[in-house]
């Protein structure tokens, strides 16, 4: 949305430069936008001033750096914002006198006129879009970072009494999708081997029957039956809504722009997370569609089939950059206070998009 919004300033922007150029408009308005970004300057250096020292600071309070040196990074930092303030108001002085001494729609060949970070040359090209956001400090550590997760693959269940083979539910047919997002903060202060992973997600277990069954709830029964006429589609749908947690492992690489800040990347890094998810239930569906001597139905039915309110289970993961195999397996029964106790169980793909 940011993006859009300052795409559409430089259209407008540009339009209005068109116009200036056509009307040979008097250099005036060109001129009062540059003494407003000269009388902006000293107030902007100074803000990233305060905030450089108070970086300096907190590093010396948490014992980074010692007195002598937080002293020296203090005075760089003045000389830097002092000369940044000196360069950029010539810059900017050189520019006004140069539009005072010349006639109305003087342009020089390099000039730009610039407001509110967008920037267009003399013919109303495109040169630059800098928000605000790129001029601000770096904070010197950032423990915690957040991601978007996605997961896909096989659904099935672990049925009590039963080998897995003899899963009652299809094993290519059945499929979970998990959508999330997630917190990753760094546990150690000076290492970044080990993270903690915490989030909510959306999961979505599917399980098909086999052998032309449906589900069926008869009070606090739940049960598969076998349907009256041919099923080309069964499937129970159960959502759960999640709050993940993790603790990942794994090496990371760490890069240090010199006293200004420095980054942990897990960026094409092994990585290997384990623990676990607790939440409730927010849906179940049965989609059906059959034929019944000759004609053709399709049903969803929205009911509780007695599936469990509270869901929790354990996950884990091995990844290599973004990617990662997927494993989880719910604790709590898929349907609860039932003879015989069922619980699901996933594996897929997961990708952590930073």
């Amino acid at each position: 949305m940011q993006n859009i919004t300052k795409y559409v300033l430089f259209i407008v922007l540009a339009l209005t430069t068109q116009f200036i150029q056509a009307q040979e408009a008097n250099n005036s308005v060109r001129i009062k936008i540059l003494k407003e970004q000269k009388d902006k300057i000293t107030t902007e250096e100074r803000d990233f001033l305060k905030t450089e020292v108070a970086t300096i600071l907190e590093r010396l309070k948490n014992g980074e750096i010692t007195e002598q040196k937080a002293d020296s990074l203090k005075k760089a930092a003045a000389r830097k914002r002092a000369l940044n303030i000196e360069n950029r108001t010539a810059i900017l002085t050189n520019k006004i006198s140069l539009l005072e001494r010349n006639e109305k729609g003087y342009y020089a060949n390099d000039e730009v006129i610039s407001n509110e970070g967008i920037s267009i040359a003399k013919n109303g090209t495109f040169v630059e879009i800098k928000s605000k956001e790129n001029n601000q400090i770096k904070r010197y550590d950032r423990r915690t970072y957040n991601e978007i997760v996605v997961a896909i693959g096989l659904n099935n269940a672990i049925i009590k009494g039963e080998a897995f083979d003899d899963s009652p539910y299809k094993y290519l047919g059945s499929r979970f999708f998990e959508l999330g997002w997630a917190w990753k903060t760094r546990v150690f202060k000076n290492t970044n081997f080990m993270r903690f992973k915490y989030g909510f997600s959306l999961q979505f277990n599917g399980l098909k029957p086999t052998d032309n069954r449906f589900f069926v709830q008869n009070g606090d029964v739940t049960s598969l039956e076998v349907f009256e006429g041919n099923l080309n589609k069964s499937k129970l749908n159960i959502t759960n809504l999640v709050m993940p947690i993790h603790f990942e492992f794994g090496p990371s690489k760490k890069t240090v722009n010199n006293d200004t800040y420095f980054r942990y990347s897990t960026y094409n890094q092994f990585k290997f997370g384990i623990g676990g998810y607790a939440g409730f239930n927010i849906g179940t569906r049965q989609k059906l569609k059959y034929t019944i001597d000759g004609d053709k139905g399709k049903d969803k039915i929205k009911q509780g089939y007695n599936a469990s309110d509270l869901v929790y289970g354990l996950s884990s993961y091995v990844a290599f950059g973004s990617a990662a195999v997927y494993v989880k397996y719910d604790l709590s029964p898929i349907f609860k206070d039932q003879a015989i106790k069922q619980n699901n169980i996933s594996l897929g793909i997961r990708f952590d998009m930073e």
